[in-house]
């Protein structure tokens, strides 16, 4: 097998990132661009990345080696339905000498593929928007939250941003101390964390500056909550706690109580050692007690496995996945 080549790509709102390995898991080489996806770049300028980042892994690979494909996207279903668009990634993906076939994954497939080999169980992200899926058959089945910042996406990191600074605006209508939460979040948006002698005069500041900004860059606030929690903030510790049993309870909404499939967490504030990781790790131990846990990992590696499993070769799917996908900690 080891003379067969599969490519992988996970496709980003900030990065384009492509994976060449062959079947023995041996990786031949790997490629990064700009921002790729499609709704928020245009086709144009995200095809021009996508051949970027598949030039560059593809750089010391034969392109007739390489037998199938897969790029994980979010919005994979508008690319799919745009005929300009997907011939748009056609032309990249000829342009890079490849002529075999790709697919189209939405970006919580590959996060759960690069968490699981299971062809069964749930993703939960959770970064500047949330998501939960449920997988079956490796196919998203249903899906719960996304709506966006503005009808949803609720314990996001938009939303710890947004109940950051609804915190401090009540604590300053109140005439009570913001806490260290409240003052980190001031000095971010208003340049110091000092409260003006008449407090609506920084109430309206602090209005003006979020108002005159693009509301989803509230989200860019979320890592002073995760910050002040970790520092044994109360209102950050009970943000955390909020988000984590919001997001729990958007993936109760597509996975039944007690259910022992996999769990898999993804999104920057699920991966790692965050406090919202281990809020939500504690949500799903109550409410699914049985199920495995496991953090997303390597976005192209997963995408570059879904391709493999197309080939006949491939009669081993679970065996494939620990050579082709890092094991994630």
């Amino acid at each position: 097998m080891s003379g067969t080549v599969v490519v992988g790509l996970d496709v980003g709102g900030t990065s384009t990132r492509a994976l060449a390995v062959t079947l023995d898991g041996e990786r031949l080489g790997t490629g990064r661009a700009g921002g790729g996806n499609p709704t928020s770049h245009g086709a144009a300028q995200a095809a021009r990345e996508l051949r970027t980042a598949l030039g560059q892994a593809l750089a010391n690979v034969d392109p007739a080696q390489v037998r199938a494909g897969a790029i994980g996207l979010a919005g994979a279903g508008r690319l799919l339905a745009d005929p300009a668009g997907r011939a748009a990634f056609d032309d990249a993906w000829q342009a890079a000498g490849l002529r075999c076939p790709y697919e189209v994954h939405g970006d919580a497939l590959i996060a759960y593929a690069s968490g699981t080999a299971s062809p069964a169980g749930t993703v939960l992200v959770a970064g500047t928007g949330a998501i939960a899926a449920q997988v079956r058959e490796l196919r998203l089945h249903r899906v719960a939250d996304g709506h966006g910042w503005l009808l949803g996406d609720t314990g996001s990191g938009f939303w710890l941003g947004h109940q950051a600074v609804r915190r401090l605006l009540a604590a300053l209508d109140a005439g009570t101390d913001p806490g260290d939460l409240g003052r980190r979040v001031l000095a971010e948006l208003a340049g110091s964390a000092e409260v003006a002698t008449r407090p609506r005069d920084t109430v309206d500041a602090l209005i003006q500056t979020v108002t005159r900004r693009p509301p989803v860059q509230l989200a860019r606030l979320a890592p002073l909550v995760v910050d002040a929690a970790v520092a044994g903030d109360p209102t950050g510790a009970a943000l955390i706690a909020e988000a984590g049993a919001h997001l729990a309870a958007t993936a109760s909404r597509i996975r039944p109580a007690g259910e022992a499939t996999p769990l898999v967490l993804g999104g920057g504030l699920l991966t790692g050692d965050t406090p919202l990781a281990a809020a939500v790790r504690a949500e799903a131990g109550r409410r699914w007690p049985d199920a495995p846990l496991s953090p997303a990992g390597d976005g192209p590696a997963a995408a570059a496995w879904l391709a493999a499993r197309t080939l006949p070769e491939a009669t081993d799917p679970t065996t494939l996945h620990a050579r082709l996908v890092p094991p994630t900690a």
